[in-house]
């Protein structure tokens, strides 16, 4: 059987790399090292480009491994920065007008001064990851593609 075209990974690949190092560069022109917990985007960003590099230029078993792991991980990561962003606009929100409830708050602090939704974009990233490593032909031990799923 013919093994099966690989162009799209490429594709992916580099739209991953592009995606890591635009956010990277975002966040740190945003300044956003301030807390410790800051840091922690950035250094999975960085993580993974450096993972997502390795794979385009020896694309072997513990170089995919690396970067699906990176993947998964980006996804706690995002949601928890969904998290920490809500929450900042919660209280900034309630600083301003404390009688605030419901809906209302809801509403003002997903429109707050954090992008509330913005961590989300490595949500997508880790999902980009995710695919560009799924049955990929190094997990198969088979490095010019085939059939074998892993």
């Amino acid at each position: 059987m013919t093994a099966p075209r690989e162009g799209w990974r490429t594709f992916a690949l580099l739209i991953l790399l592009i995606g890591t190092a635009g956010t990277a560069t975002e966040l740190m022109l945003l300044e956003h090292v301030e807390e410790v917990q800051q840091w922690v985007p950035l250094a999975f960003l960085v993580a993974g480009f450096l993972a997502g590099v390795w794979v385009a230029v020896a694309p072997n078993r513990p170089a995919v491994l690396t970067l699906r792991a990176l993947a998964f991980l980006y996804l706690p990561v995002a949601v928890a920065g969904i998290y920490f962003h809500l929450q900042s606009n919660v209280e900034f929100e309630l600083e301003l007008r404390p009688s605030i409830a419901g809906m209302d708050l809801v509403m003002e602090s997903l429109k707050g001064a954090m992008p509330a939704l913005a961590p989300g974009a490595m949500a997508q990233l880790g999902l980009l990851g995710l695919l560009v490593c799924f049955r990929h032909p190094a997990l198969s031990g088979n490095p010019t593609g085939g059939d074998a799923a892993s």
